[in-house]
């Protein structure tokens, strides 16, 4: 059995400290001792990005906010779903994890953030929501832990009705906001419904068909 190699540490503003992990060809992002993501679990980030792009497929030139960069999952997915007059905005407050991106784990991004259609910013992505109005068609929330964070308290001003309202102005109308997060949360949903989204929920799987069950938001504003 191959085992772990420490790669590299990294402080999150407010937060812990990110460790990225390698094992042969296998990486893990950990914050103090617990797994945010692995490379070989993919299916529900891609799953986030597959379901909003799907919601807004007929927009002509969509212009498109992922929060979160991680290990590119859901940035993939999403240059998979769109057309070449897509625009997506990748936030990152972390940038060791741009670096990681471009660095050791150049092979698991492949050509992803040298694809024209995206620019990466290393900005915290409630400032780049809050500085929007009516900017994106969907905004893609792969932060922390979701609504009940782990990673740093700042990040629940995202998901408070503060912050849903701001989500709501920034996207123009019948623009999707999806959000990831580890389990269900029946308050969340109230929250996106009193800042005027119509929401479903749908549950994803770490790898596709099987592994952890992950639920994810699709909050959708009105005309």
């Amino acid at each position: 059995m191959i085992s772990w190699s420490l790669l590299d540490m990294a402080r999150v503003p407010g937060g812990g400290e990110l460790r990225l992990m390698r094992r042969g060809a296998e990486f893990s992002i950990r914050l103090d001792g617990n797994e945010l993501m692995n490379s070989r679990l993919s299916g529900s980030e891609q799953a986030l990005a597959r379901l909003a792009c799907e919601r807004i497929q007929s927009r002509t030139a969509p212009m498109v906010l992922i929060g979160g960069l991680g290990m590119g999952f859901t940035l993939r997915a999403a240059l998979a779903e769109l057309g070449s007059e897509a625009r997506i905005v990748v936030a990152e407050l972390v940038p060791a994890v741009v670096a990681w991106a471009r660095g050791p784990m150049a092979e698991v991004f492949g050509e992803s953030l040298s694809d024209p259609r995206v620019s990466v910013r290393e900005t915290d992505v409630g400032d780049t929501i809050r500085s929007g109005r009516s900017a994106f068609d969907a905004i893609l929330l792969d932060v922390d832990n979701g609504p009940e964070g782990l990673t740093r308290k700042a990040n629940d001003a995202l998901y408070d009705a503060k912050g849903l309202s701001a989500a709501h102005a920034a996207l123009r109308p019948g623009g999707v906001l999806a959000v990831w997060s580890s389990g269900p949360d029946a308050e969340f949903v109230r929250r996106l419904r009193k800042a005027g989204f119509g929401v479903d929920e749908v549950g994803a799987r770490a790898n596709q068909t099987r592994g952890a069950r992950y639920v994810i938001w699709l909050a959708t504003r009105g005309s």
